[in-house]
């Protein structure tokens, strides 16, 4: 993941100076994060969508939530499975939606609107169902973000393996309900976004609207500083004499 740069443009985005990329990594309270300037999540009122760089999160960081055990079941879920987190990072979908309310109580990198990826398109339509579903999230990171065709691997590209770690050739369960029994995901080894059991164990992946504000670059404080000792001295050299002789 290449830091130094992504934060410097994370710097340009919060600073108003515009970015040079779609896709900006940046740090929040200490977390690694991808932000994706150039897509509108749907019912948001300006454009962004900010990604954990860990394409793989719930491997390392499950916000306490046991692995290999029952969860109980999800308040409101009609599909009746137990949720379920494996060791591995993969979990059926119950299991996601547990491990996303557990991320928000965690105020992960000082955020607490963590979801899923939605598979809805940008205007809130209906998902796509096949190939070149490139109007949801993840389909857009894959296909636009990424510039991958059908039967590429998300490991296939560069712009993306730049900023993300742990991006799994599998299959990523998104937060779009298809019936009691099943839910909207996306392959990252082909490029499919279809629906699948909610019993499956698959990937998940956390998004949220916007960018978290971030904290100065490194030097940044001490430029500022730089240009203030510089204008107060181009300031004090304008100044009339008015010393006596």
């Amino acid at each position: 993941m290449k830091t130094w740069q992504g934060m410097a443009a994370a710097g340009l985005l919060l600073a108003g100076g515009g970015a040079q990329a779609a896709l900006v990594p940046y740090t929040s309270d200490g977390v690694d994060l991808v932000f994706d300037n150039d897509y509108t999540p749907v019912g948001a009122s300006s454009p962004g969508l900010t990604w954990t760089a860990d394409a793989n999160l719930a491997a390392s960081n499950t916000f306490g939530l046991s692995t290999g055990a029952d969860l109980g079941l999800y308040p409101g879920e009609g599909s009746g499975e137990q949720g379920r987190i494996n060791t591995d990072g993969t979990m059926n979908w119950p299991g996601a939606l547990f491990w996303i309310d557990a991320m928000n109580a965690a105020n992960y990198a000082g955020a607490n609107d963590w979801r899923l990826w939605s598979a809805l398109d940008s205007n809130g339509d209906e998902p796509c169902a096949g190939w070149d579903c490139t109007y949801s999230e993840l389909g857009h990171l894959f296909y636009f973000e990424g510039g991958l065709s059908q039967f590429d691997s998300i490991n296939d590209s560069v712009a993306l393996t730049d900023v993300f770690t742990n991006m799994q050739d599998n299959v990523y369960w998104s937060g779009t309900e298809f019936s009691a029994s099943d839910a909207w995901d996306f392959a990252t080894s082909s490029g499919f976004q279809f629906y699948g059991g909610k019993d499956n164990p698959i990937y998940a992946w956390a998004v949220r609207p916007g960018q978290i504000a971030a904290a100065p670059l490194p030097g940044t404080a001490l430029l500022m500083a730089l240009g203030l000792a510089g204008l107060d001295a181009r300031q004090l050299s304008r100044r009339p004499n008015t010393a006596s002789g």
